[in-house]
């Protein structure tokens, strides 16, 4: 069952990053990212309400539980950590092909492996370390379709912008199994829905501070703002991703080293809007590094 959650998140994720690149096309970031993150809090703020003040939402998936600081504390560092990682990425796609940044993003189950090996104690099979040599191949072959439109991965600012970003998703979802997963796994047992919820509205407080520090003083002299349909897209998919991927990590048994492999899926969509969306260039090297990504997610698919 958790595997067909994760491979729904992973479809949404992909639709999330397409949006997003449309939402950042000739865009200021800053204000495109508020957006995002107070969207996000107007979709779940409802439903924090309603599980606070009525009955209507108890014993289904959507009722939010309610704790005080000493478990709020522990959303506002994941808040903090998913916004340095999308501060990161958000800046480093609006440079890149998403043909590039897509397949970078795919290879964070890497880190995320490693964290789990060490952390948590999970193991894989051979199928299982299979894929992740080949996902480890696939970031290297993609630094060398990269070089053919101009793109130095050793110094390009964006490149490292994304791939710091994939660094602090990796943190985010170390930390997500150990907020969710149970006491008797190690972790602290907190709703995954008071996480998703409350972390949103706690980033959408954080974006409002940069946007008024960091973006509103100099806006005139900047990349200005237009709204765009595509920023209400990204909010959506963003939040049904992680609602199926929160929904999937309490599920006993779940493999968090495996799910965020699966997660990574995403660069397939997210490959096929740049091709037929944005039409971007050098495509049959890149489907070359895509091929590598699959093969990869098929060897974890087998060795679960």
């Amino acid at each position: 069952m958790w595997l067909t959650f994760t491979f729904l998140s992973a479809l949404f994720l992909g639709c999330y990053d397409s949006f997003k690149k449309k939402a950042l096309a000739d865009n200021a970031v800053i204000p495109v990212l508020f957006l995002n993150t107070l969207f996000c809090s107007l979709i779940f703020l409802p439903l924090i309400v309603l599980s606070a003040r009525t009955e209507m939402l108890e014993g289904t998936p959507f009722q939010v539980a309610s704790g005080g600081w000493e478990v709020h504390r522990y959303v506002v560092l994941k808040s903090a950590i998913v916004l340095s990682s999308w501060i990161c990425g958000y800046f480093g796609l609006k440079h890149l092909p998403l043909t590039i940044a897509g397949p970078i993003n795919a290879t964070r189950p890497v880190a995320v492996l490693v964290g789990s090996l060490l952390v948590f104690g999970e193991q894989l099979n051979t199928y299982q370390w299979i894929g992740v040599a080949l996902l480890v191949l696939s970031f290297y072959m993609l630094s060398r379709s990269g070089k053919k439109e101009g793109i130095d991965f050793k110094s390009n600012v964006s490149i490292l912008l994304i791939v710091m970003a994939s660094l602090m998703g990796a943190v985010s979802a170390l930390y997500d199994k150990y907020l969710m997963a149970s006491p008797s796994e190690g972790g602290l047992g907190v709703d995954r829905m008071l996480v998703q919820s409350w972390f949103n509205i706690y980033q959408c407080v954080m974006m409002f501070v940069v946007l008024l520090l960091l973006w509103w003083p100099k806006h005139r002299q900047t990349t200005p703002f237009h709204w765009h349909w595509s920023i209400i897209g990204v909010s959506l998919f963003i939040s049904l991703a992680d609602f199926m991927y929160f929904y999937a990590l309490t599920i006993p048994d779940a493999l968090l080293s495996v799910m965020s492999m699966i997660r990574r899926a995403s660069v397939v969509v997210s490959f096929l809007f740049g091709a037929l969306f944005f039409h971007e260039s050098n495509l049959k090297a890149k489907s070359f590094d895509l091929l590598l990504v699959l093969l990869g997610m098929l060897f974890l698919c087998l060795g679960s």
